[in-house]
């Protein structure tokens, strides 16, 4: 074990042999730390949280009573292997979250990235990669492999179903079902996830230029309505255009779509 003397370790909480607990990091009553675990510096694990299996948790994260993070995966498949979940630094984690390790045939590894905010018993399964800036609402769920650029929010009660992708920026509405890769910046909304357009209202908050958005929505036009076939109207449009928000969604659809070009290393 090798806890830092500046942590505070609460004497009711359970912390096993071989944890890694980080300078200035506080592990509140009840809760229960892994073996395998490692906390960064300023990690909060707030009372009766559970945080297990092969997990690294970034500096600076805080993470709620009730919460689950590095379980076994919920796959039939899976047959003990040793794999791991990695969570990025300033995150909140609030009540009842859960979050697995990955899978030996998906890769091994569940990543979440940097300053996300994962509502009250929203779920992160296995092998799905998770980027920076993430909102997940109250009860929403990832299933396995699913892959979320930087920047998504997905809205309450909404389910994404395993291996899809929702590119960086695009918004997901509370109570949809998302079977289908989500390009960069769009809109979904209905309960069986259509896009419906583009996610207007973040990029004004995120202070994109105004030429960019209007660019962004010619593009959504030309990829909606225009002529060919899907693919042959991301690729025309990508020697067409000069903004690099609409090349990102040209990139998406025309890009890999098996994990590999956003796999951490």
């Amino acid at each position: 074990m090798a806890i830092d003397p500046t942590a505070r370790i609460h004497p009711l909480a359970a912390v096993e042999d071989g944890a890694e607990i980080g300078p200035g990091a506080t592990v509140g009553p009840f809760a229960v730390i892994g073996g395998k675990v490692t906390l960064g510096a300023n990690v909060e694990i707030r009372s009766h949280a559970i945080v297990t299996g092969r997990t690294s948790i970034g500096d600076g994260t805080v993470v709620f009573s009730f919460a689950v993070l590095g379980e076994i995966p919920q796959d039939l498949k899976f047959a003990g292997e040793d794999t791991e979940l990695r969570i990025g630094a300033r995150c909140r984690i609030r009540e009842h979250v859960t979050m697995n390790t990955g899978t030996a045939g998906g890769g091994g590894l569940t990543s979440v990235g940097d300053d996300g905010l994962f509502m009250a018993g929203s779920h992160v399964a296995h092998d799905c990669l998770v980027g920076n800036n993430i909102i997940m609402a109250n009860n929403s769920a990832l299933a396995g492999h699913c892959v979320v650029e930087d920047e998504v929010i997905i809205g309450g009660l909404s389910g994404i179903h395993q291996f899809v992708r929702l590119g960086r920026g695009a918004i997901i509405g509370a109570v949809s079902m998302v079977t289908h890769d989500v390009i960069p910046f769009g809109l979904v909304q209905a309960p069986r996830g259509r896009l419906d357009g583009l996610n207007l209202v973040g990029l004004k908050r995120r202070g994109v230029p105004r030429e960019d958005i209007t660019a962004l929505r010619a593009a959504y036009q030309m990829l909606a309505q225009g002529e060919g076939a899907f693919q042959e109207r991301a690729r025309r449009l990508g020697d067409e255009t000069d903004s690099d928000y609409v090349r990102q969604i040209v990139e998406f659809v025309t890009g890999a779509s098996d994990r590999s070009y956003l796999k951490p290393e």
